[in-house]
């Protein structure tokens, strides 16, 4: 007599049932889920701001390799670029441009500057950066990289970027 073999039928059953048992409970939260809902609630803002500039539309208004130098861009995001300037291989400065709409208080430091560059409002920050404010909104930096790169060769960098075109930008 040929023995029935029950396990070959129940084997399939018992795996579509242990598939829907698994597949139907809710997940576990995620470590940071709380955290993540904590720093989105009671009104908290947006790191960027939803109407920021589109950090690739600055990229146009950088200033244009010459004299040995080299320009490499490093980082786009919405509301802000940067680019590395490079000589010999060597990192000299970091240029970037960025929206100040979503940090005000990027902005707000410039109302008291007595210093201009083209026409805009500046300042030194520490002994390694130059800014100016474009438009009232848009930061343009020069951050010295090497110490052969000097405050005066920051000014000049600056003044490179197409700071006419950057203050029409809307």
């Amino acid at each position: 007599m040929i023995g029935f073999n029950w396990r070959k039928p129940l084997a399939p059953l018992l795996l579509s049932v242990l598939l829907l048992i698994t597949g139907c409970t809710p997940k576990a939260p995620s470590q940071f889920s709380q955290a993540q809902q904590e720093s989105t609630s009671n009104g908290a803002q947006p790191a960027v701001a939803k109407n920021a500039e589109q950090g690739s539309s600055f990229n146009k208004f950088f200033p244009k390799p010459e004299d040995g130098y080299e320009r490499v861009f490093t980082q786009e995001k919405k509301g802000f670029s940067e680019a590395k300037l490079k000589k010999g291989g060597k990192d000299m400065a970091m240029l970037s441009i960025s929206d100040t709409i979503s940090l005000p208080l990027a902005a707000k430091k410039f109302e008291n500057s007595t210093t201009k560059i083209a026409g805009y409002p500046a300042m030194e920050i520490g002994n390694t950066q130059t800014a100016l404010l474009v438009a009232n909104r848009y930061q343009v930096k020069v951050l010295s990289r090497d110490p052969s790169f000097t405050p005066a060769d920051r000014k000049v960098w600056i003044q490179k970027f197409d700071l006419n075109g950057l203050s029409r930008l809307k």
